[in-house]
């Protein structure tokens, strides 16, 4: 079976050319890309008994092969599209982009939009006529009963911090486990050369590395080690700061602009979600602590994308976040 397509390409368009093979050798699954998840396949492509899978809400029986797939979380959505289905519905996000925007706009194109993440509109994806809903208890607990009265709801416990689990779950409810592995072994290799670029794992563990994030609303967060980016970091071998440590359950130490200088590490990458004047941003980068800080004076501070790094929550997005991690420290 030839391997994933060279690094240059997201996870995303790999995963197509896998599904595409496996369905020429008649592996047992069918390709569902190109077009919504409703909308391909032959006749008998759903036929088979259906199948139990393990959920945070028990047991779910789901098609043998699920053809309108409705998903309702951005980690949901790039598990999909990243094993190569394209939901039929999905929830947008807090931004203006709705669909976030690291993800290909081919593959986004013709997905329903049935509403914001956390108030999803029922009405809409009962319309869908959906075989299969995913999305996390702790997004749409609270929705599980009308939402299984719709169609088989499987439900991951939490999102972020335990996605590769997250996406093993999608991929046994899709039935598209073949691909899953072959997703997760072509993540592997790119960061084994994300490490050897870097120097080796010597060289990476003594580089420390801090993610900040300006929040409209709530306190600057500098990201600990139990959250979707600390475990790409830890991937690639990196080291964090002390200051990781203190982070709450794991998930950030939350500080005000006048304690910024307590981020600043060997390299110190952050973004922003929301209006950057209402996140503290423009004042706190303005400021003489963020400019007196290690990292800054070494020229060692990069702004990247919030829907990549922080909302996008999957293998497409981890693979691209790979690359700027590459580009950036090696610079």
């Amino acid at each position: 079976m030839p391997l994933l397509q060279p690094r240059s390409r997201t996870l995303a368009a790999a995963s197509l050319t896998v599904a595409a093979a496996l369905a020429l050798s008649a592996c047992g699954f069918s390709s569902d890309s190109g077009s919504a998840s409703g909308s391909s396949g032959s006749e008998d492509a759903s036929a088979g008994s259906p199948r139990t899978v393990k959920t945070a809400m028990g047991d779910v029986k789901v098609p043998a092969a699920p053809q309108r797939v409705v998903v309702l979380d951005t980690a949901e959505l790039d598990s999909v599209l990243t094993l190569g289905v394209k939901p039929v519905g999905a929830t947008h996000a807090d931004v203006d982009s709705g669909f976030l925007n690291y993800l290909p706009k081919d593959q986004v194109t013709g997905i329903t939009d049935v509403g914001q993440m956390m108030t999803p509109n029922l009405e809409a994806i009962a319309g869908l006529k959906p075989d299969l809903i995913l999305t996390s208890k702790i997004r749409h607990g609270d929705k599980y009963a009308e939402l299984s009265k719709i169609a088989p709801t499987v439900m991951t416990e939490n999102t972020g911090y335990p996605w590769k689990e997250n996406f093993q779950v999608h991929a046994e409810a899709l039935n598209k486990k073949a691909e899953a592995k072959m997703v997760t072994d072509d993540y592997a290799r790119h960061v084994a050369d994300v490490t050897k670029a870097l120097g080796g794992k010597e060289k990476a563990g003594a580089t420390e590395v801090n993610m900040v994030r300006f929040v409209e609303g709530a306190d600057i967060r500098i990201y600990g080690t139990k959250n979707y980016i600390a475990t790409i970091l830890a991937d690639v071998g990196l080291g964090r700061p002390a200051v990781t440590d203190q982070a709450k359950d794991g998930f950030s130490y939350d500080v005000s602009p006048e304690k910024i200088d307590l981020a600043d590490a060997d390299a110190v990458f952050h973004s922003t979600y929301g209006d950057p004047k209402k996140a503290k941003e423009t004042q706190t980068t303005g400021g003489g602590l963020w400019k007196n800080m290690d990292a800054v004076k070494n020229g060692k501070v990069f702004a990247v994308d919030d829907q990549l790094w922080i909302q996008g929550i999957g293998y497409t997005a981890a693979d691209k976040i790979l690359h700027e991690l590459q580009t950036n420290l090696t610079k």
